[in-house]
């Protein structure tokens, strides 16, 4: 890591050390990253991949933190690239397409569209986490899916080629993209959704937003839904008729309001979150012969 700091040094691409990742996780948990990156654009991230590339040094991109775990050592051995602030932007291509940066977050997107009257997006409002985060794993919601006004992704590959993706090239599927084995950063998504009613539009992410708040936790660290739609079943009804309900583990717990959740409910450890994790699978499995596979992701 030495070197590679060296070389940031001498390029003058911001970074920081040691930053705790629990002040970029939406679980509140997680160690320190050793080497913590902040691209200022495009350029800097294909500096950075190049970089790194040559010294062996392998990376994690990192957006809002909302479907992820990290342990409680933190992340070393590996550099973090932060797609932050300077990747949050929103621009309009025409009168129902626009482009979002991959920084900018879920909710945001959500208010354009509402502002430019446009409709398809309004289940997605609510859903945290940033954009490009919601493009990797196909994000969605009340039945809907990002899918489905993702026009196309544009990206950096691993050598430090800019590309993009069109949709039918994205390979969209449950809770999965074509960058889902990794090997690209995302920096950006081009939206094209379709003219609507704005009071109708405004009505429904009302609706949502509502439902989110009546039957989600909320007021607590999380990272949403835990585990992915087993086939035929639901995950939360599978660990509520587990009796697992506000089962805790140190101070992660399952959630009272919505057993698809697993809250901070009082300092958890990432180790508490992941002993809890662990405890729900074995059970439904013992009960249900069913296997729970988690939707968010552990580094």
């Amino acid at each position: 890591m030495k070197r590679l700091i060296s070389s940031l040094d001498e390029l003058k691409i911001s970074y920081r050390l040691n930053e705790p990742m629990k002040s970029y996780t939406t679980f509140k948990t997680g160690g320190p990253a050793e080497v913590f990156i902040i691209p200022r654009n495009e350029d800097e991230i294909k500096t950075i991949l190049s970089v790194c590339s040559s010294l062996g040094t392998d990376t994690f991109i990192l957006g809002k933190g909302s479907n992820l775990l990290v342990s409680d050592e933190g992340i070393r051995d590996k550099a973090v690239i932060y797609i932050g602030e300077s990747f949050d932007y929103i621009r309009k291509l025409d009168d129902c397409t626009f482009e979002a940066g991959a920084g900018a977050s879920v909710a945001s997107v959500c208010k354009f569209a509402l502002s430019e009257s446009l409709t398809g997006l309004e289940f997605a409002y609510g859903i945290p986490g940033s954009v490009g985060g919601a493009a990797f794993m196909n994000a969605g919601a009340y039945g809907g899916e990002v899918k489905d006004v993702i026009k196309l992704c544009r990206h950096i590959d691993s050598k430090g080629v800019s590309g993009q993706f069109s949709q039918d090239e994205l390979d969209f599927s449950y809770r999965h993209s074509a960058y889902s084995a990794g090997g690209y950063v995302i920096t950006s998504v081009v939206f094209s959704l379709k003219k609507g009613d704005k009071k109708q539009i405004e009505a429904a992410m009302s609706d949502f937003i509502g439902r989110r708040k009546d039957k989600q936790p909320l007021e607590y660290p999380s990272a949403g839904s835990v585990f992915k739609r087993p086939v035929g079943y639901f995950a939360g009804a599978l660990i509520e008729q587990s009796g697992l309900k506000g089962k805790r583990i140190g101070g992660a717990m399952v959630s009272e309001k919505h057993a698809g959740f697993i809250i901070n409910y009082d300092n958890a450890t990432t180790a508490d979150v992941l002993n809890l994790i662990k405890h729900c699978q074995e059970t439904v499995r013992n009960k249900f012969a069913v296997e729970l596979e988690t939707e968010i992701k552990f580094v």
